[in-house]
């Protein structure tokens, strides 16, 4: 079976675009087959990251979520790959799709989801939203071999946390052992990164701010490694620790 990492964090943390380098990187530097799944279904993750797919391309996940069995089959025939790189995969909700679009699923079902990802996966990355109400985040963050608990250096972040932790202070969710991440998101000089990190204690890692990164959001084409030194050494520490 395969090993589940789980992201979710602050809003406007980056949590997607980290999502999307860490199930890359795992992938290049591993020769492994890794699945990301954006589990958002209020702002579709699949449109942002391939604004230059058509239609026909994407796929989404809501549909074999929507099965009373949830088989590989169903699942694969949802998977967005790119070419080259067939053992990369993607699923999400598409565009003007919602949280109405498809029945509700209950926790068992969504556990039942990720265990075929598993089994079809050396390692599934989940971008999971912020607040867990949604049932594919909330099972994710509680079931994930490593889960990883991402900040932006900003006051909002802060107040976020200090508003939201508490509501997830139940064993289940294992707060104390989550890795805390920082990402800077905006150019480090503008940002109170060490003040952020002095609130936010046990941080594992800083992710420095990558202006290229910005360009390939913008492109839609942030499965394009990165030329930063800077920053892909300190991506590969990341992998190698939840790896």
């Amino acid at each position: 079976m395969g090993k589940m990492i789980a992201i979710w964090g602050a809003p406007n943390s980056g949590k997607t675009v980290f999502a999307v380098k860490l199930a890359s990187a795992i992938y290049d530097r591993y020769n492994a087959t890794v699945l990301m799944v954006s589990c958002d279904n209020t702002a579709p993750g699949l449109p942002s990251l391939f604004p230059n797919f058509k239609g026909d391309d994407l796929f989404s996940l809501g549909v074999p979520l929507s099965k009373t069995d949830i088989t590989q089959q169903e699942v694969v025939k949802s998977i967005v790959t790119l070419k080259n790189k067939n053992n990369l995969g993607f699923l999400g909700y598409k565009d003007g799709e919602n949280k109405f679009s498809y029945p509700t699923i209950d926790h068992i079902k969504a556990y039942t989801f990720f265990e075929v990802l598993k089994s079809i996966a050396d390692f599934v990355v989940v971008d999971c939203t912020s607040i867990l109400d949604n049932i594919l985040s909330d099972t994710a963050v509680q079931e994930a071999d490593e889960a990883i608990r991402l900040a932006s250096p900003t006051l909002k972040c802060i107040s976020f946390f200090t508003s939201q932790l508490p509501l997830y202070a139940e064993p289940k969710y294992k707060l104390d052992r989550q890795i805390i991440g920082l990402n800077c998101t905006e150019s480090n000089c503008y940002m109170p990164v060490e003040e952020v990190k002095t609130h936010l204690k046990e941080v594992s890692f800083t992710l420095p701010y990558c202006h290229e990164i910005r360009q390939q959001t913008i492109d839609g084409d942030l499965i394009r490694p990165v030329s930063d030194k800077r920053f892909s050494a300190k991506l590969r520490a990341i992998v190698d620790k939840v790896v």
